[in-house]
């Protein structure tokens, strides 16, 4: 019982706005000595998680290649391309992002967009792009918020589709901790039970946009 000290570790953390990684690795250690491991043995086995999760490197080669397109311009045309379609505003824009993001979650495939391949260089610049058209230059205030809220999108669509995926890590994992309570379950139950939230969760947030839209024609112009 001693090992979920980690569990409350975490939850204090997060409670105490901490940073993450921190919190993290600081729930990591403490579950890892009060299993009976010495703290270079946690560490040992950090090492050789990371080592095994070579995939977690792939990121290191999208990097260049995002560059590589902001360079050539592709904020700026993403931009432009939204202020000559005067018709499309900020909020069903977003709305359309946050249903391709849940859908293509729930079939898997949640590394087709993300926050360093789609937000950054395309549908924050677009989101940017739908404002400017309609309602003038954008302050760097306006600017941010529209940043954060495009950021937001993609992680309600990722947090709340990918748990339809009955292959998914969190759909695994939630069927491994109730077997080891004697709670056998089968993945697909869990995935069924994930539509419902995330159609809740599709309708509160895209409620939230057309919000988020209204605010943004009312807003001062620069």
């Amino acid at each position: 019982m001693l090992s979920l000290l980690g569990v409350a570790a975490v939850v204090v953390g997060f409670a105490a706005r901490l940073n993450p990684l921190l919190v993290v690795v600081v729930a990591a250690f403490i579950t890892g000595v009060a299993a009976g491991l010495s703290p270079v043995e946690v560490l040992a086995a950090f090492g050789k998680s990371f080592n095994e999760s070579r995939f977690i490197s792939v990121a290191f080669l999208v990097l260049p290649m995002i560059g590589v397109v902001e360079r050539a311009g592709i904020q700026e045309q993403a931009r432009g391309l939204m202020q000559r379609l005067r018709g499309v505003s900020v909020g069903p824009l977003l709305i359309v992002y946050l249903l391709f993001r849940q859908g293509t979650s729930a079939l898997g495939l949640t590394s087709i967009a993300g926050q360093t391949q789609s937000i950054r260089p395309i549908i924050a610049p677009m989101a940017e792009g739908a404002v400017e058209s309609r309602s003038g230059p954008l302050d760097a205030d306006g600017r941010q918020d529209i940043r954060a809220t495009a950021a937001a999108t993609d992680n309600v669509g990722l947090f709340f589709g990918e748990d339809i995926f009955v292959a998914i890590g969190s759909i695994l994992l939630m069927v491994g901790f109730l077997a080891t309570a004697g709670i056998v379950i089968d993945p697909i139950h869990l995935s069924l039970w994930a539509i419902p939230t995330a159609v809740a969760a599709f309708l509160i947030h895209g409620a939230r946009l057309l919000v988020f839209d209204r605010r943004m024609r009312g807003r001062p112009v620069a």
